[in-house]
């Protein structure tokens, strides 16, 4: 977007047009093909319906007039507050001293620019894209960013002219192909990382990178050398991404860290373990007891199926039902926790007719499952079908945490 366009969207008459039209149909903007303001009313209509998902996702520029926001597809990739808050702790917290200085070589948007501003003394923001580029400096700006600088040009360009040292380099590569299609690989990913990485040393001895949450952390470390952590960072108990925090020279075993964070990106629940921890783990199986714990989704994307069971002295009911269960109730569990009122349910004389339907390695998906019941959405109580190793269970539950 150039610059005079930027300021034209950012106006004061052209902010009150989109923060009033907030609830149009930005479909009807479109069809229009006309202009708004003396701008294309398409470019209007992405105002509008990207400034209305950020009413969550980024709540700090929902509320601050003359934001300007960046294509789909950029936008989709982008941080969230929450991440970008915790992110910026994390990184805080593992260099270990307050004059940080961070390159983030993938700026994008500026979401975690942004953020990372927060914590560091100094945050290079590298981009090729221009139009990218002016909108995260004018937003930085308009957020009053003053420790920001700006440079239009593609990572590695930056890094074969750098003669600056950093505490700390962050990238976040492109997930989508040149044709848009979503990939996974990081070395199919723009930048690729893993011919990246080794450049990226001469400058600092710590690498963030940030991935997909659907990227396989097996297949990560596969492609990653010198991995010293893993972390996987949920907002509202939904995976959203995996962070791996690479350190030169590092040998060791990589940790893997879970957190389940709430929306303004404080920590909820935490947890930690090894692959070796996982390995050499056994599960003592059981049937249903008094309580079922279901681990939180960072939880379950790390893979911690045995290790969470041990750590808390649980029982799992089945290799391939994530639920546990005790006699006594296990405190500060990171997950949800469930108190059984019915081991099998009844649906005759479950007077209340309706409840939050799930399951866990069962025949039926849970819209099947209440459909089966004939029961209607929400109310207290859970209805849960599961699989244990010797029986299918649907029992009646409250949930506890």
């Amino acid at each position: 977007m150039p610059q005079d366009e930027i300021e034209r969207v950012a106006s004061s008459e052209v902010q009150e047009y989109i923060f009033a039209h907030e609830d149009v149909d930005e479909k009807k903007l479109l069809l229009q093909r006309s202009e708004v303001l003396g701008l294309s009313s398409s470019l209007i209509a992405q105002q509008i319906s990207i400034r209305r998902k950020a009413e969550i996702k980024l709540p700090l520029f929902y509320k601050t007039k003359g934001i300007i926001y960046p294509p789909s597809l950029n936008w989709e990739q982008c941080s969230s507050e929450a991440t970008g808050i915790f992110k910026a702790e994390i990184i805080s917290r593992e260099i270990g001293h307050d004059q940080i200085k961070v390159a983030d070589l993938t700026g994008g948007f500026g979401i975690d620019s942004f953020f990372l501003s927060k914590k560091a003394a100094s945050v290079d923001h590298i981009d090729p894209n221009g139009s990218l580029l002016n909108i995260a400096k004018h937003n930085h700006s308009l957020l009053g960013c003053d420790n920001l600088q700006y440079h239009q040009t593609k990572a590695e360009d930056f890094l074969s002219q750098c003669k600056v040292k950093y505490d700390l380099i962050y990238l976040d590569p492109s997930r989508r192909d040149s044709h848009s299609k979503r990939i996974f690989r990081l070395t199919d990913c723009e930048p690729n990382v893993h011919n990246l990485l080794p450049k990226t040393y001469k400058f600092s001895e710590f690498v963030l990178i940030k991935t997909s949450p659907l990227l396989d952390i097996q297949q990560g470390l596969n492609e990653l050398p010198s991995v010293k952590k893993v972390i996987a960072v949920s907002v509202s108990n939904e995976c959203k991404e995996l962070l791996f925090l690479t350190q030169n020279g590092f040998s060791g075993e990589s940790i893997i860290e879970t957190y389940n964070l709430d929306k303004l990106g404080f920590v909820k629940q935490s947890f930690s373990f090894t692959f070796y921890e996982e390995r050499t783990t056994n599960s003592n199986f059981g049937e249903p007891q008094t309580y079922l714990y279901e681990p939180n989704a960072s939880i379950l994307k790390a893979g911690a199926y045995k290790t969470i069971g041990e750590r808390f002295q649980l029982q799992k009911l089945h290799v391939n039902t994530h639920f546990y269960t005790s006699i006594l109730l296990k405190e500060n569990f990171p997950g949800r926790v469930f108190k059984i009122d019915r081991l099998e349910f009844d649906a005759k004389s479950f007077a209340e007719k309706k409840a939050n339907v799930v399951t866990r390695n069962y025949p039926l998906k849970a819209e099947e499952l209440k459909k089966k019941l004939k029961l209607a959405d929400g109310g207290e109580k859970y209805v849960i079908g599961f699989s244990s190793v010797k029986k299918k269970y649907v029992v009646l539950a409250t949930r506890l945490v």
